[in-house]
């Protein structure tokens, strides 16, 4: 073994053997069947596949909303796969951000009082909070917009607001479902260069799924599944 080799940082994300089953007896069916897979620190991935591969089930099982059958999950040199919910409850709260298709804000709320939710309950002070919000709502270009509700904004500039949201904490990872399924062309994409922004400037590493391949090949690499199992993956274009 090289040097190189000895000293070379192990992955941030690593899944081994990693699989999913649901329901008993003759019900019994796999929706993740030995996934292996590395991620590293400051990487953006785009996990693709068509429904019922296993791409969901696999970034709910990343993000700790959803735990293995069998397998092994370490985040960070961490075993995720052994934590308790109180642990797994800390690491979302702590380490983790998600972005949604549904953007799911609070309607009648405004912009910066979504933003804040997270650091409530963290049980930030409130002044610290609203800086905070402030901050965020600035680095997703929605500066004078903080008093919106949700109804007075665009579709991008509500998934602007998840994000911010989702970024108001200082995640090590940001976690992105279909998150420009709900927009037009145009606002996908300033979607998208936001989060490359996040990536390449913040450092924060992003795992994204995605059903469209343009959308993809803004990250830096893309993996296909295909019936709960990894079968490609390439570094995007």
């Amino acid at each position: 073994m090289t040097a190189t080799a000895e000293n070379a940082a192990p992955p941030f994300i690593r899944l081994r053997g990693i699989t999913k089953a649901y329901g008993i007896g003759d019900a019994l069916t796999y929706a993740l069947h030995g996934v292996d897979l590395d991620i590293a620190k400051e990487d953006f991935v785009s996990i693709m596949g068509p429904s019922g591969s296993g791409k969901s089930t696999c970034m709910n099982i990343l993000g700790c909303l959803d735990t293995p059958t069998s397998g092994q999950y370490l985040f960070g040199g961490l075993e995720v796969s052994r934590m308790s919910r109180k642990q797994l409850a800390s690491l979302r709260r702590y380490y983790l951000g998600f972005v949604f298709q549904g953007f799911n804000l609070l309607n009648r709320t405004s912009a910066i009082e979504n933003v804040e939710l997270p650091l409530m309950y963290r049980g930030t002070p409130a002044k610290k909070r609203r800086e905070l919000s402030r901050q965020a709502l600035k680095i997703v270009g929605l500066e004078g917009r903080e008093s919106h509700t949700p109804g007075e904004l665009s579709g991008g500039q509500q998934q602007r607001v998840a994000i911010a949201r989702a970024i108001v904490t200082s995640p090590a990872v940001l976690f992105a479902d279909e998150p420009t399924g709900n927009l037009d062309t145009s606002r996908s994409h300033e979607i998208m260069e936001l989060l490359v922004g996040l990536n390449q400037e913040k450092g924060i590493t992003i795992v994204m799924v995605t059903h469209e391949p343009d959308m993809a090949e803004y990250s830096k690499r893309i993996i296909h599944f295909v019936d709960g199992h990894v079968a490609t993956e390439k570094e995007a274009a």
